[in-house]
């Protein structure tokens, strides 16, 4: 039976919850840290598809899906360090809302996929992960795709800059479709996602804030991407699999997340994908 728990962390000076699901029909054999996407700028950690969530836990997986602070009113570095947190609070002695002795694994979704990459690579988890599970993530590997304008959201209706005023100012860590979706597409028609991300000097951008200096990643890592991606360049996953050699699942078609289509069956085939990633680097534990 699928149980589903809200948990409040005290890792942040903020409100901040983590989502765990469990499915007490089947043993737990290792646990999964989901970050969600959204471009850092919206998002929730509730946005996880029902049949992913079923798939992994009837699997014997333990997910545990966490908030973080989102951009622009947290800057890269706040993020980067809460979500750091998070994955060290669920190794701890302490912790009240998983099981400590199971090995874990990084999942993300686009920029939640961003976050557990530049994570593992900067040194400051306590344990490493059994693995890495990408979807259509990325490093910044690729230039100007980030800090030019987007051809696709350029296709959209032109977004006011005006839109940045009716977020909160101060830190938060849900931002729904209706209020925080435009932020998003105006960043990306303007090329200015990355000055609402991060305010520091160029070269430690590309020094703290990408894979670029990070010739290998301290876990095996699987990576599932769209040909045709609309968001995400599929140059940038092609970059990725030429420095990390991850398992790949590579769908036909422009969505960024075509996971999101439960119907999809390259869905389907995905999650198959991934829980036999998931197995084998298990075993391997």
């Amino acid at each position: 039976m699928l149980q589903k728990q809200d948990y409040t962390l005290s890792v942040s000076p903020y409100k901040k919850q983590v989502t765990r699901y469990t499915d007490s029909s089947f043993p737990t054999k290792a646990r999964i840290l989901y970050f969600h996407g959204g471009g850092l700028l919206y998002g929730s950690r509730e946005d996880l598809p029902m049949l992913h969530i079923s798939r992994l836990t009837q699997a014997g997986y333990e997910i545990l899906a966490f908030d973080y602070p989102l951009a622009p009113a947290a800057e890269l570095e706040m993020i980067l360090e809460d979500v750091c947190a998070s994955i060290n609070a669920s190794c701890t002695q302490d912790c009240t809302f998983t099981h400590i002795s199971l090995p874990y694994f990084l999942w993300g979704r686009s920029a939640g996929a961003y976050l557990c990459l530049i994570a593992a690579a900067s040194g400051k988890l306590k344990q490493h992960p059994a693995g890495i599970l990408s979807y259509y993530g990325y490093g910044f590997l690729c230039d100007n795709w980030f800090s030019s304008p987007s051809p696709f959201y350029q296709s959209l209706p032109p977004v006011d800059p005006s839109c940045l005023q009716s977020i909160p100012q101060e830190i938060h860590t849900e931002g729904s479709l209706d209020t925080h979706y435009s932020i998003y597409v105006y960043a990306r028609q303007t090329g200015n996602w990355q000055k609402l991300i991060y305010h520091g000097r160029e070269k430690y951008f590309y020094l703290d804030y990408s894979l670029r200096t990070c010739d290998k990643l301290p876990c095996p890592l699987f990576a599932a991407h769209s040909t045709a991606d609309q968001d995400v360049p599929y140059s940038e996953f092609l970059e990725l699999c030429s420095r990390y050699r991850p398992e790949k699942f590579i769908a036909p078609g422009n969505i960024h997340d075509f996971d999101r289509d439960e119907e999809n069956p390259f869905t389907n085939s995905l999650l198959n994908a991934t829980l036999q990633f998931l197995g084998q680097c298990t075993a391997m534990q």
